[in-house]
């Protein structure tokens, strides 16, 4: 499939969540959960689950509760991180962002809502019990005390100061890399893959996510807001700590490029068919927004 046809097939399963809950009591939770997820994005993560299930021998239908799980769960750290006492953002994918339109308690308990049934999507799955248990530790590790929660605490402990690169780095592989590995993980877990192709495609994981948070941030600088659909230069004025702040914008650009090429070695010896995670990092490591 064309990463085109996997985004199709991605938002028509997500555009079925939670419409049972809009004729209940709790119908505006839903709304505002169904606002930020169905709100649009690349489906970078999905993708990943379902191209990983394919490579490792497995039907992508299978795979697509799991692929709708990560979704769900993204967006809740979206709707999150632009709560007023995180990042306090107004606009998101060019809209505005949930507690804009739904108020702080909502948006917050959405974000909440969304992490639990992200777990609930995979458990209630048709995949065999050992794959669904797999793929949900996987997602847990990703975004727990040791992932991207953890991330975000480690984050805000460096505000104000300037970290070394060594501290930076420790930040962006729970906060952003976590959940891109854990997408591929899941997806050579949900076709049960051997150790083997689950290392594979966790490498790969946190090589590209790695290149993304790097793009981020010289996106924040180099972009317009109307290309990123969100404010940008909010990281120089609020002091925040970036890689292009520490680098500089020729040696981010170098590398994102030896991290690409790391990610793409990774597969050569494991998988077959590696063309479409091939031209997807790529895509990554050149992207616009």
């Amino acid at each position: 499939m064309t990463q085109t046809e996997y985004k199709q097939l991605i938002d028509a399963a997500l555009e079925e969540s939670f419409k049972g809950a809009l004729d209940l009591p709790m119908a505006g939770l839903a709304e505002s959960m169904r606002y930020s997820l169905l709100a649009g994005g690349k489906r970078i993560r999905p993708t990943l689950v379902l191209e990983f299930c394919r490579v490792c021998g497995g039907e992508i239908e299978t795979a697509l509760p799991v692929a709708c799980a990560i979704e769900m769960l993204h967006t809740y750290s979206l709707i999150h991180d632009d709560l007023p006492c995180m990042d306090n953002d107004s606009l998101r994918r060019g809209k505005p962002t949930n507690h804009v339109v739904y108020g702080e308690c909502t948006a917050t308990l959405a974000g909440d809502a969304l992490q639990a049934e992200a777990f609930g999507t995979i458990l209630r799955s048709p995949l065999p019990a050992d794959r669904k248990a797999r793929c949900a530790e996987i997602l847990a590790d990703a975004v727990g005390l040791d992932g991207m929660c953890g991330g975000q605490y480690l984050d805000m402990l460096g505000e104000g100061r300037e970290l070394s690169e060594q501290e930076l780095m420790d930040i962006n592989v729970r906060k952003t890399g976590a959940l891109l590995t854990a997408g591929c993980a899941m997806g050579a877990a949900a076709a049960g893959g051997s150790d083997r192709q689950i290392d594979a495609a966790s490498y790969y994981g946190a090589a590209i996510g790695a290149a993304f948070q790097i793009r981020d941030d010289m996106l924040d600088v180099l972009s317009t807001e109307q290309e990123l659909g969100k404010p940008i230069g909010s990281d120089a004025m609020e002091k925040k700590n970036t890689y292009m702040a520490l680098y500089g914008a020729k040696k981010c650009a170098e590398m994102i490029e030896i991290l690409t090429c790391r990610a793409k070695e990774a597969l050569k010896e494991v998988f077959d068919d590696t063309a479409f995670l091939d031209a997807l990092a790529d895509s990554m490591a050149d992207r616009k927004n």
